[in-house]
């Protein structure tokens, strides 16, 4: 069934479906995959964990060079579109057509790159951040 309601409205129809078919939730490898992610995070002492929070969150915000490469691209492009037309239509247009081709690819291979980084960076920033919470809650009651 093809949804426009987005990957996770696809995530819970699964989940909905296990639930029916009367198979346990825990089971399935898109929470068995969570689950082996928090289970190493809670092995990690409070001083590195929060460490590699920091680390993370790095990594999360330098992802951000993709859209400077979709938005910039352009622009290059324009900047030496006279040199460009005369090198891409020198032998007619099928040079134009593989340089579309190949630019158009690459872009829409980073945008996915792009998000998919960015997704798991937010869930593995939310893991550490529920255990760091969770630690600073017992260490205070």
């Amino acid at each position: 069934m093809i949804s426009t309601r987005g990957d996770a409205h696809k995530l819970y129809l699964k989940f909905k479906k296990t639930v029916e078919n009367g198979q346990p939730l825990h089971k399935l490898k898109e929470l068995k995959e969570i689950e082996q992610i928090k289970h190493f995070y809670l092995t990690i002492d409070t001083s590195t964990l929060e460490k590699m929070y920091y680390r993370i969150l790095k990594e999360k915000n330098g992802t951000g060079m993709i859209p400077v490469f979709v938005s910039a691209g352009p622009w290059l492009l324009f900047l030496f579109s006279k040199q460009l037309q005369e090198f891409l239509f020198k032998n007619g247009s099928m040079p134009f057509v593989i340089f579309i081709s190949i630019y158009l690819t690459i872009l829409v291979i980073s945008v996915i790159l792009h998000f998919r980084e960015k997704s798991w960076a937010a869930i593995h920033l939310t893991l550490i951040e529920n255990i760091l919470k969770e630690r600073q809650s017992t260490l205070v009651h």
